[in-house]
């Protein structure tokens, strides 16, 4: 990534940007958010993650000229067949404010698994990164992190589905642990530090 100092995040999740901002501020790299150069969310109709991804950072680094990083990330879960996977974001329904939409979510997310044996998940992570708007090789990393769905929210950390995201190892929720080691451990700091292992080596 050498030379290149300001990417512009194809995100308008404060979430997102906070751990981003967390872990390549320490690399020189100013990050920012697509809102305040005046883009407007990219339409996410696929299927799968890194296409998703993939339109992201398209759309925002053919508009602001910049270099651009997207992800696309989401919890599948094990008893649900994947979902909210993809849609883990609008799971239910379109988006509000986003505290409020989080906590419909995950209301949705427990009531789903009311009674259910198997409560495995894991967080999935893409990462892209576009040297430009018609980069032909863009470079794609990805990261997952396995946990389980615990009924009552704990924790105040974090975001989405993090309160009800346990992690046995640590028997702490994403959401109790605090944020340098949630970006050790985390499917989107595996993710980013993959990416940024290819671009140092040249990809």
């Amino acid at each position: 990534m050498a030379g290149m100092k300001t990417l512009v995040l194809a995100s308008s999740n404060p979430g997102k940007l906070r751990e981003f901002e967390a872990l390549l501020a320490p690399l020189g790299m100013e990050v920012i958010p697509q809102a305040k150069l005046g883009v407007a969310e990219a339409e996410e109709p696929h299927a799968s993650f890194v296409e998703n991804a993939l339109a992201k950072a398209r759309h925002a680094s053919r508009i602001t000229r910049l270099p651009a990083l997207a992800d696309d990330s989401g919890l599948c879960v094990h008893a649900l067949g994947g979902e909210p996977g993809v849609h883990s974001a609008r799971f239910a329904g379109e988006p509000m404010d986003r505290g409020a939409q989080d906590a419909r979510n995950n209301a949705k997310l427990v009531q789903l698994l009311e009674g259910k044996d198997d409560r495995r998940a894991h967080y999935y992570c893409v990462i892209v990164f576009m040297r430009h708007g018609e980069d032909p090789e863009p470079v794609i990393a990805e990261g997952s992190w396995a946990g389980e769905i615990t009924p009552e929210p704990r924790g105040d950390n974090g975001f989405g589905y993090d309160p009800h995201f346990f992690l046995r190892d640590f028997g702490k929720t994403a959401a109790e642990l605090g944020p340098e080691q949630k970006n050790l451990i985390s499917h989107r700091g595996k993710a980013l530090r993959r990416l940024l292992a290819k671009l140092n080596a040249g990809v």
